[in-house]
């Protein structure tokens, strides 16, 4: 008998599951590559940089010692108790080894957490603009995303009292990304304690707080982890991994750090889902952490120089509005007067339209800022090089020019 109609058999949950613009632009701009045509990509926030020398050695040495079997499903316990280490001394964490689960990925992370903590009807808030994977975690795990706005005037803060206006008896987590992405703010500690008595008087609300941009700050900003404060460790999943700060994206491991029946609860749903991270790529990690960090600081550094030739350029452009990021590496502009002029032209009647229009006829990839909950914004990410930013700068600048123009 034939098979009917797939599409039709798909699983709901799938339809449901829209495919993340950041993906989107990126297939749109390989595409055409293929066809020959010079595409410079603002989209993905990966380091340009090669994983340091002394981690990549770590591997290799690793799998040589024979660390290339099954891994424990919440991590080899060296790593976890040099992540209890690192936590302790660099985040003000107090953590043993068994609260920690080490994850293929800091994504995975999260859903562990999501699908831990919330079930049908539990209301997750999201802090606009936010990481576009939040969402859809959260709609396949049951839950009902809550988003709350900011704009361009509150430098795309979302406050406390915001926050502690849209909790009901049904909000089970709030989620917190900082330094942030796409935004590139940095919750201060002034924003940290008052999002903690937000929290604390509620009476079963938790944080889950995406630290993964941790040492990519700048201007004397520093990224602090709200599980820290008074009362808030019960209440806090800190998540946090090694593909942004270290370079490693491809390594696929992260972390979280959590109250012990949530970490239970986490490790039996990885379980699951998948198995233990990748046991040479653990042995690595533990590389990373108690190594040198020159690598890390000299990133920092580009990224810094990046930034201000990203700024240099943004700030020249008639019309258009952006903050200095404090951290990460993404500039996330308004485009309202340029999307303004699109419209009236018949150019295009959203950002994710002017975003395709930029790829198109100017051949720069960008993501719009609807992806992350804030229409009228472009993501532009500066993890590339000099060379390639000041192309795609100058493109981006000619487009909305000619809009305007």
């Amino acid at each position: 008998m034939p098979l009917h109609d797939l599409e039709k058999t798909l699983a709901a949950r799938v339809s449901g599951f829209e495919e993340a613009a950041i993906l989107r632009m990126s297939r749109k701009a390989r595409k055409l590559r293929a066809q020959g045509v010079d595409i410079v990509s603002m989209t993905i926030g990966e380091p340009d940089f090669d994983t340091p020398e002394h981690i990549r050695k770590a591997a290799c040495a690793a799998m040589d010692e024979g660390w290339t079997h099954y891994a424990p499903i919440p991590g080899q316990v060296e790593l976890r108790a040099a992540l209890a280490r690192k936590l302790g001394a660099e985040n003000g964490l107090s953590y043993t080894a068994d609260e920690i689960v080490v994850t293929n990925g800091a994504k995975q992370a999260i859903t562990n957490a999501i699908f831990s903590l919330v079930e049908d009807g539990d209301e997750v808030i999201l802090l606009a603009p936010f990481w576009v994977a939040y969402e859809g975690v959260i709609r396949m795990a049951g839950g009902t995303p809550v988003v709350l706005s900011s704009s361009f005037e509150s430098n795309y803060k979302v406050s406390a009292t915001q926050i502690a206006a849209a909790m009901s008896e049904r909000t089970k987590l709030v989620i917190i990304n900082s330094p942030s992405n796409p935004s590139g703010i940095v919750l201060s500690a002034t924003d940290l304690r008052a999002l903690a008595n937000v929290i604390r008087a509620h009476p079963r609300a938790m944080v889950l707080s995406d630290e993964i941009y941790e040492y990519i700050v700048f201007d004397g900003h520093k990224a602090g982890s709200i599980g820290a404060l008074p009362g808030m460790k019960p209440r806090t999943v800190t998540v946090n991994g090694f593909s942004k700060g270290f370079a490693m994206t491809g390594w696929r491991l992260g972390y979280a750090a959590a109250p012990p029946a949530l970490a239970r609860a986490m490790a039996k749903m990885q379980g699951a889902f998948t198995a233990g991270a990748n046991a040479f790529v653990q042995r690595a990690a533990i590389a990373a952490l108690e190594g040198p960090r020159d690598a890390v600081a000299a990133m920092r550094e580009a990224y810094e120089a990046r930034r201000k030739l990203m700024m240099t350029w943004l700030t020249a452009i008639p019309g258009l509005r952006v903050h200095a990021p404090q951290g990460a590496f993404y500039v996330f502009p308004d485009v309202s007067a340029a999307l303004a002029a699109a419209r009236r032209r018949g150019i295009a009647h959203d950002d994710t339209g002017l975003c395709d229009w930029l790829l198109e006829r100017h051949h720069v990839a960008t993501v719009p800022g609807s992806a992350f909950g804030t229409p009228g914004a472009i993501r532009l990410s500066f993890a590339a090089s000099t060379e390639e930013l000041k192309k795609g700068l100058e493109r981006f600048a000619t487009g909305l020019e000619e809009l305007q123009g």
